[in-house]
């Protein structure tokens, strides 16, 4: 069953809308330095105590897939996961986002990678206009602390997954140190994270959504992880 909320979407653009400055200036300075591997690795170590070639090792997982597999990439922000594509692999790749600047880089990212076969969704992460079960892989990166609900984004990711599909991705969390809280913390004013949550809590996101976590990787205060749904 396909699921749409137009009215609970149009008030998440009204916050967003509130946000633009702050989403735009900083969308574009993480965009620049999350696509320059020798960039990202020494600020993502400066800021959050993280190193950052797992990230784009968890990211080279798409690659993997077999033809004719699907996947949805929520929220895509300005397409970092697209890199993970071989450039003859035939899949179906959902980027959903409901920021329609951040689809825009996506759009952009694609076309460098030529990539046209790219289906571009603006889309609620906790209301999404897609069928239970659709989706072989779920990528989620650098996103689900951005959410007020992460959990029921979480829920709603998992009724999109195939039984025995994945989630991969990863969040920022709090507890990892007194320097990435007061981050955290930073980011938060600014409106350009949610509450976020402590590993423990990125954990029972995840069971409490259905998925049997296989593996949780804290690299100091960002922690990746796979799961899998239910066969």
């Amino acid at each position: 069953m396909v699921r749409r909320d137009s009215g609970r979407m149009a008030d998440q653009r009204s916050m967003w809308g509130e946000r633009t400055i702050v989403d735009r200036i900083g969308g574009a300075v993480y965009d620049y330095a999350v696509e320059r591997e020798w960039l990202a690795r020494p600020a993502g170590l400066a800021v959050w105590g993280t190193d950052t070639r797992v990230l784009y090792d968890s990211i080279r997982l798409i690659g993997d897939l077999p033809d004719g597999s699907a996947v949805l990439d929520v929220p895509c922000g300005g397409g970092v996961a697209l890199r993970g594509l071989r450039s003859h692999q035939r899949v179906r790749y959902v980027a959903a986002d409901i920021s329609t600047d951040m689809l825009t880089r996506a759009r952009r990212r694609a076309a460098t990678l030529g990539r046209y076969d790219i289906e571009f969704i603006e889309a609620h992460i906790e209301r999404m206009p897609f069928d239970d079960k659709e989706f072989d892989l779920c990528v989620s990166f650098n996103g689900l602390h951005c959410l007020p609900d992460p959990a029921a984004a979480v829920r709603e990711i998992a009724r999109c997954l195939k039984p025995g599909g994945r989630l991969v991705g990863d969040s920022v969390v709090r507890g990892a140190g007194f320097r990435q809280d007061v981050a955290f913390r930073v980011f938060r004013r600014a409106g350009a994270f949610g509450a976020g949550g402590t590993v423990e809590e990125l954990h029972r996101w995840l069971t409490d959504a259905g998925l049997t976590v296989d593996s949780l990787q804290p690299s100091g205060a960002v922690a990746l992880f796979t799961a899998t749904a239910a066969r």
